[in-house]
């Protein structure tokens, strides 16, 4: 049996069982794996996949490629998907399916400082197909899966693929035109903004982002960046 077929300059890496496709991805990227290696396992109960970045920018403009991965996990499913099923982003990498929780994204990178161009970056996604271990459909109307949501007809195999394929076109959209498109086509889709959030332990109104995708929180009278490196996981936590 063949596996998913990814356009030119990514190439994929299966693994099995139990196998987190994110850590895995950031082991080989330390080792100095080439960019755009996608490692991914698809399950019966979930899609896992982790692109390796090699950036040529600064830290805080690398990490362009996390909306840049939910932008192009947005417009696959989008594609895929039946027309009434509605989907988001959270700026701290949550994806929302009808308004409820439905997988992640998340990041890792060399450590460096935000001025400094990382040796790697790793985006992780993760996308429940059915409900958890043990529970009911609907049980928590906070959490869903695709399944549940009327996505049964979306083979993984070829949601995975159709990601590759729209991260790719923003990633060169924001190569060739800049954050401009990106930015735009992300804060259409983003939850949140105008709402209060607690983010890192931090409440306060999300009045938008800046050029470089930092949350703006304002508390008081006062508005305080919080830089998307900012969500970057580090040691223990990958």
């Amino acid at each position: 049996m063949s596996g998913p077929v990814f356009p030119p300059l990514l190439r994929g890496e299966a693994v099995e069982g139990r196998t987190d496709p994110f850590a895995k991805a950031c082991a080989l990227a330390a080792l100095g794996c080439d960019g755009g290696t996608i490692i991914y396992n698809i399950r019966a109960d979930r899609l896992a996949a982790a692109i390796v970045f090699a950036p040529e920018v600064v830290l805080e403009d690398a990490m362009a490629m996390l909306p840049a991965c939910g932008v192009g996990f947005q417009n696959a499913l989008g594609a895929l998907a039946p027309p009434e099923v509605a989907v988001h982003l959270t700026w701290w990498g949550d994806i929302l399916v009808n308004g409820a929780s439905c997988g992640r994204l998340r990041a890792a990178a060399a450590d460096c400082v935000a001025e400094e161009s990382p040796d790697w970056l790793v985006v992780g996604l993760e996308v429940p197909l059915i409900a958890g271990d043990g529970e009911m459909p609907g049980a928590a109307p906070d959490r869903t899966s695709l399944y549940e949501e009327g996505c049964v007809e979306v083979a993984p195999d070829g949601l995975l693929e159709s990601w590759a394929r729209h991260t790719l076109v923003w990633i060169n959209r924001w190569s060739d035109d800049g954050v401009g498109p990106l930015h735009s086509e992300w804060r259409g889709l983003a939850h949140g903004i105008g709402e209060d959030v607690t983010v890192d332990g931090q409440t306060g109104l999300f009045v938008g982002v800046d050029e470089r995708f930092g949350m703006l929180l304002r508390k008081g009278g006062a508005t305080k960046l919080l830089p998307l490196s900012s969500l970057l996981e580090r040691g223990e936590n990958k």
